[in-house]
């Protein structure tokens, strides 16, 4: 009887200890990087470093650098999305070590050199997108950012063409940011929405409310 019982606290040790998935430091790094970006754009600036602290930490437990990459990228298209200059210096560094089409297409993507033969290599939200403004159709790849899923996207797609936006499509990803409370989006597209506009009444509201976020 006390064989058993001892054997059977083995199997349950054993089963426990198995549970997390081999590549464990994968999923930690994803999910610190989803934290990351929901703090970055909501502008807890202390709360977003320590996050990304965590994920490069994370994605650089392996010799594929693949997650690091993806890390790189993603910090690189955050900056962007929110006017921020970014070369993506972090990823072109390691890019030589990854052997990967599609994260060479997305950041072609996010820095305006993509070619149409590397559109295919991109996620499917955005290829109709990466077409329309290859061919500089922007009245269709303004419809394209608000058909978009995920805010990421759309606030991504918004600034990469934002001298080419709608004051709609302006003013619908202003009021999109602000539904998720990305501080951060909103203070960059109020003040883009006082770039388009001539009435001097408007630009003082908006800056009245930019003062008011900034406080």
């Amino acid at each position: 009887m006390i064989k058993l019982s001892f054997i059977f606290i083995i199997l349950i040790f054993t089963s426990c200890s198995f549970k997390a998935p081999q590549n464990e430091w994968q999923h930690k790094s994803s999910n610190a990087f989803s934290s990351y970006t929901k703090n970055f754009l909501s502008n807890n600036d202390a709360l977003a470093k320590n996050d990304l602290n965590r994920a490069i930490k994370h994605a650089k437990q392996s010799a594929d650098l693949t997650q690091l990459a993806r890390v790189y990228l993603g910090k690189c298209a955050l900056n962007i999305s929110v006017g921020i200059e970014d070369s993506c210096q972090n990823y072109l560094d390691i890019s030589e070590l990854i052997d990967d089409k599609k994260l060479q297409a997305y950041y072609s993507f996010i820095t305006h050199s993509i070619e149409n033969k590397q559109i295919r290599f991109l996620p499917k939200n955005y290829q109709e997108y990466a077409l329309n403004i290859n061919k500089l159709n922007f009245k269709e790849a303004n419809k394209n950012i608000l058909e978009m899923q995920r805010v990421t996207s759309t606030l991504l797609c918004g600034v990469l063409i934002k001298d080419n936006l709608a004051i709609k499509s302006r003013d619908k990803i202003t009021k999109l940011a602000s539904f998720y409370g990305y501080k951060k989006a909103v203070l960059f597209w109020l003040n883009e929405q006082k770039k388009f506009t001539d009435d001097e009444e408007e630009i003082k509201y908006i800056d009245r409310k930019i003062f008011v976020l900034e406080r």
